[in-house]
């Protein structure tokens, strides 16, 4: 019984994003044989998030309220709305303190090989909630793959279509970065959206 309990931790490590199988072990024997106080804290933390952590009613963020704490600020900049992709895009713009605008979380990108589509990432609920009359400028902060460069076309014609003032987030040379060892293809994208 022990063996399966142990493979079945195992297991669900496993499912965290870049955690292999002997990532997954060295946390799994970790925990049981130099942390189990930690393992409670992990198991109780995790039990309590999947049960209290839902979606913003008005931007798709997690909360444990109706509205996240974001859409409950007064002293935000209601006029603009920016798109990212996940809970954590919107966290890491937050980190940067220099954007005090809105959200909308899409919970995701569109992947046709993997069938998301449209309706599967938010895009209607977007279109609704940047319509509100208060909105005016919506700024598009997918990421800049293939995928996120296809998001935010989609989402640049339907919101334009609504009469919206729609931009997009820019790309460049990373500061501190050398040229010679920055990829082509950004340092294209550096000039021809040089300001």
């Amino acid at each position: 019984m022990a063996e399966h309990s142990l493979e079945a931790l195992i297991e669900a490590l496993r499912r965290l994003p870049g955690v292999g199988v002997k990532s997954a072990q060295r946390m799994a024997f970790h925990l049981l044989q130099h942390d189990r106080e930690g393992a409670q804290k992990l198991s109780a933390a995790l039990q309590a998030a999947v049960q209290g952590v839902h979606h913003c009613a008005r931007c798709h963020t997690f909360t444990e309220a109706t509205l996240c704490s974001t859409c409950l600020d007064g002293t935000r900049e209601a006029r603009q709305l920016l798109v990212v992709e996940t809970p954590a895009d919107q966290a890491a713009m937050e980190r940067t303190g220099s954007y005090r605008g809105l959200y909308f979380v899409l919970m995701g990108r569109l992947r046709p090989l993997d069938g998301v589509g449209v309706g599967d990432i938010g895009v209607q609920a977007l279109l609704e909630r940047a319509s509100d009359g208060v909105v005016q400028e919506v700024i598009l902060a997918t990421g800049f793959t293939a995928e996120g460069e296809a998001t935010a076309h989609v989402l640049a014609q339907a919101l334009k279509a609504r009469g919206l003032s729609v931009t997009r987030l820019a790309r460049g040379v990373p500061a501190g970065s050398e040229l010679e060892y920055v990829d082509l293809s950004t340092l294209a994208h550096a000039l021809s959206d040089r300001h």
